[in-house]
């Protein structure tokens, strides 16, 4: 396992939009996805211990959220890369940690590279104008230190944005497992981290 930090896309980056099949043959666009106060796109993948440390508890959040206006997209862009994180696994991983919101395949990784992505779990929060207000770490839980999974760095981001206020500029990087990316695939900007 390879640990990694996410980027950090500069704030205000404009939603890349994308169309994606899930594990039972719909293809999912932004404006599918999309909530009335925002959009959250996830980069996770079935394989990574830290999306299956977190993955129970995001979907239960994300329930919470999704209530709340705010839609919810998990992209695996280790799908064509790894054999369990297939597009056949994945819609059994997803039951199994109770998502109730798409969960993609991006099998060309144009998504992620879009968006910068780095590692799994990597969130991305868009206010309604699909404008970047948040990116980073959900919380400070990882498998190995102890601390409690409570959502709260991607919760109070989204609960600012539900109410209208500004999202704090001070946010953290998540860490988690490299993207796998296909050969010749690599981004530019990989070798960086």
């Amino acid at each position: 396992m390879v640990s990694v930090k996410s980027t950090m896309l500069e704030l205000g980056t404009a939603a890349p939009d994308f169309a994606l099949p899930d594990g039972f043959g719909k293809v999912w666009t932004l404006d599918d996805v999309a909530g009335p106060h925002g959009t959250l796109v996830a980069f996770v993948c079935n394989h990574c211990p830290y999306v299956r440390h977190i993955a129970p508890s995001f979907g239960a959040f994300a329930t919470d959220w999704i209530a709340a206006g705010i839609g919810v997209v998990a992209v695996n862009s280790n799908a064509a890369s790894r054999d369990d994180d297939s597009v056949e696994k994945m819609a059994g991983e997803a039951q199994a940690w109770g998502w109730q919101f798409p969960y993609v395949a991006d099998l060309d990784q144009a998504v992620a590279r879009a968006h910068r992505a780095a590692c799994t779990p990597d969130f991305y929060l868009f206010d309604s104008g699909r404008r970047l207000v948040y990116r980073g770490r959900m919380d400070d839980s990882t498998p190995r230190n102890g601390q409690p999974i409570t959502g709260a760095d991607l919760a109070a981001a989204i609960e600012a944005l539900v109410a209208g206020d500004p999202v704090s500029a001070h946010q953290q990087a998540s860490i988690g497992c490299n993207i796998k990316w296909l050969p010749g695939n690599e981004p530019g900007w990989f070798s960086l981290l």
